[in-house]
């Protein structure tokens, strides 16, 4: 069986140290970038690696026409499939990532496996506290990997430029949808960019509001029943959020849903303000 959403932590200690498995630890701090590597030295599940939200799963802040692209724009995907071979990862590797954080973090490496095409790609359901909670052990060993031989695919996901965007402006072909937090969304609060608020016409979905109390997905019916009343058509809806990160979790819980079809702006609000031709609701 192969897993292209969720797994559940009583799944995954069923096939965590099978040879076709690649578990990640993508465990990461904003305000403090280098907190996810000291957690993972600390302990981590058995067999899992370590992806580094800023030095494996972004690229270089600004282009190469000297363009700022936002704070964790997409990496050159050569590189990236460079990185994901170089964690054993094949074409037929049953890929499962974790986060401590409700899975903020973790669904952007779920969705930049979709990105070149790789779908048997899971977010552990839960997090690091779900298998902790499941009565499972940690490990502080590294486990040697032999390099493998993924290769990119015709990609299952689509993105979107902040030109389009900006074209959207007129014709609202596109119903775009923030992940941030609500005060972030209205401009309030801002600590991260340098410009609080949003894209005009933007509505507004926090991305925690996709788990329930105890930090799992809520069920495909209600994730459907929630995010039906933000998006008619999935197959015309964007979603960002900050920099791209979390806005990939209501990627993945639209997944969930299945309501599929939504694009992502990479970019996000970190490169939307920093022009400021484009303007600010």
């Amino acid at each position: 069986m192969s897993y292209s959403t969720i797994i559940s932590a009583a799944d995954l200690s069923k096939h965590i140290f099978e040879p076709g498995w690649v578990i990640l630890d993508t465990r990461h701090d904003l305000a403090n970038p280098e907190a996810g590597a000291r957690a993972y030295a600390e302990g981590h599940l058995p067999n899992a690696q370590f992806a580094h939200l800023d030095k494996d799963l972004a690229g270089e802040k600004v282009g190469a026409d000297g363009v700022f692209r936002g704070r964790h724009p997409l990496p050159d995907r050569a590189a990236f499939i460079a990185t994901l071979q170089r964690w054993g990862i094949n074409n037929d590797t049953q890929v499962v990532v974790y986060d401590a954080q409700g899975g903020m973090f973790a669904a952007r490496l779920w969705w930049m496996l979709r990105w070149v095409g790789h779908e048997s790609v899971a977010v552990l359901d839960g997090g690091l506290p779900a298998w902790l909670a499941s009565g499972m052990w940690l490990s502080t060993e590294e486990s040697p990997r032999v390099l493998g031989a993924l290769t990119e695919r015709t990609s299952l996901v689509t993105t979107v430029s902040a030109n389009d965007l900006l074209a959207n402006l007129s014709n609202e072909k596109l119903t775009v949808v923030d992940a941030r937090a609500a005060d972030r969304f209205r401009g309030e609060n801002e600590t991260i960019d340098p410009v609080g608020g949003h894209i005009p016409g933007a509505k507004n979905r926090f991305f925690k509001e996709n788990l329930q109390a105890d930090g799992n997905f809520k069920s495909a019916e209600q994730l459907r029943q929630e995010f039906s009343a933000v998006v008619a058509d999935p197959t015309q809806a964007v979603m960002q959020c900050g920099s791209g990160v979390t806005a990939c979790h209501n990627l993945l819980a639209l997944e969930i849903a299945g309501l599929r079809g939504a694009a992502l702006y990479p970019g996000s609000w970190s490169e939307w303000c920093a022009d400021p031709a484009r303007p600010v609701a």
